[in-house]
């Protein structure tokens, strides 16, 4: 998790980093162009005072005032003559200077211009103002500034700029330390968590982790974990109930085929042996269908053929199947079904659950009692009803009557050759058709399993 953690405050740094020199970059240029700018635009402006100053008066002592007050500042003021004479200059004119001096343009306009602004080379920079009186040019007003000054206040600029950004990546590597944390400790407790998923361990906790895609993840991780230890106790369950499911037929077949080996071809035990043995054989044969039948159902290959059954000759068909059972345990069974009702189902898949349903009713029922299968439409859906008058389930079982190898009379139901899978076939058969299965029952009242499609 180290790892991520790098990666990601590599990431943000990259982008703040980037982000940052960028906005610094455009901010310093922007920057010193303004400061530039402002410097020149003071030197033309200031030589622009001096022109109207000597337009109002164009005296000796006007023009000495003039010199006398640049000669105390940064600047230098030289006047010109028309034909590029020195009129007047309030320091020593350079070299320099004279170069500017000599590349005057032909005309300048009355608002001057910048004669000279690259700072970064020449040794000055310089502004021109034409001095006009009574429409006619007397003199030039120059004015120079060095460059040095622009420079150093550039100089001291970056050196702002270079603190400003030492310290904000000090600031930004601390905020992405934190932020990094903040991000990648839900992860770790994560995947510590997983970690011991994948050992085992289903009893992990995790933090509230917020209402964000973490703590979304948070949240399925621990729905994953309660999920795979269901799973785990109802994988250990089923294990020990085919287990036992099988041991018990197994039992009998290897018992009493030793009896029977042993015995006296002639002697009639022998074949009530046989007859076992071979009971016993049916009731594994049909065991192994059943677990064959939910493995496909588990894994989706089991094929569901939907198809428009009429259904009362449908249901008489499957009640004829069953009536020698039931009259042998003097049963009653009722169908109420209308005789233009149909439904879209597989027949053979449907039939099987009815069958499982009448078989568990006639089972769990005494003799002289009744049993309902009805058929209906309500509200536009198939209604499908089986109800017995029989012992009925007690409250506490009715949630788990559909779970694989679950009985609610054990020794009964080992006795009555059930396997605990009728009614978790059902139930998959049912919500593989897209119906729902319902029961109802009142102990010593009767049991109703209600179909809905």
């Amino acid at each position: 998790m180290n790892k991520i953690s790098f990666k990601i405050g590599l990431l943000f740094f990259v982008a703040i980093f980037l982000l940052e020199s960028i906005s610094m970059f455009f901010l310093h240029d922007n920057i010193i162009h303004s400061r530039v700018h402002d410097e020149l635009s003071a030197l033309q402006t200031r030589g622009n005072n001096h022109r109207e100053i000597l337009e109002a008066s164009f005296q000796e002592e006007t023009i000495r005032h003039i010199a006398m007050m640049e000669a105390r500042t940064d600047t230098q003021v030289i006047l010109t003559t028309p034909d590029d004479g020195i009129y007047m200059s309030s320091n020593k004119v350079t070299n320099e200077m004279k170069k500017i001096l000599k590349g005057t343009p032909r005309s300048v306009p009355h608002d001057g211009l910048i004669l000279e602004d690259d700072w970064k080379h020449a040794t000055y920079i310089a502004s021109i103002s034409p001095v006009v009186i009574d429409n006619k040019v007397n003199g030039y007003v120059y004015m120079f500034q060095s460059t040095q000054k622009i420079k150093d206040l550039i100089s001291g600029l970056n050196r702002h700029f270079l603190l400003a950004g030492l310290l904000s990546l000090l600031f930004m590597m601390i905020i992405i330390v934190f932020l990094t944390r903040a991000v990648t400790d839900p992860l770790i407790k994560m995947s510590d968590a997983t970690k011991r998923i994948s050992k085992g361990d289903f009893s992990v906790s995790l933090p509230k982790l917020g209402k964000d895609e973490i703590g979304e993840l948070g949240e399925s991780i621990k729905v994953l974990a309660s999920d795979l230890e269901v799973l785990k106790n109802e994988r250990n369950e089923f294990l020990a109930s085919i287990s036992h499911e099988l041991r018990t037929p197994l039992t009998y077949i290897k018992g009493y085929a030793d009896i029977a080996r042993r015995a006296d071809p002639a002697s009639p035990d022998r074949d009530n042996f046989l007859g076992i043995i071979f009971e016993e054989s049916v009731k594994l044969s049909k065991l192994v269908k059943e677990l064959f039948d939910l493995a496909k159902m588990d894994e989706n290959n089991f094929s569901i053929e939907k198809e428009e059954v009429h259904l009362l000759p449908y249901f008489q068909s499957i009640i004829e199947k069953v009536l020698p059972a039931l009259k042998e345990n003097q049963m009653e069974l009722v169908l109420s079904c209308q005789s233009e009702l149909s439904g879209v189902i597989d027949p053979i898949r449907f039939e099987q659950v009815i069958l499982n349903l009448l078989d568990n009713a006639r089972k769990y029922s005494e003799p002289n009692t009744k049993i309902i299968v009805g058929a209906d439409t309500v509200d536009g859906k198939l209604q499908v009803i089986v109800h017995d008058e029989g012992k009925g389930i007690p409250e506490m079982d009715l949630a788990r009557i559909f779970e694989r190898f679950y009985r609610v009379d054990k020794s009964r139901t080992r006795a009555l050759g059930g396997t605990g899978l009728g009614l978790s076939i059902v139930k998959q058969l049912v919500e593989a058709h897209g119906g729902t299965i319902e029961v109802f029952s009142s102990l010593g009242v009767g049991t109703t399993f209600k179909i809905i499609l």
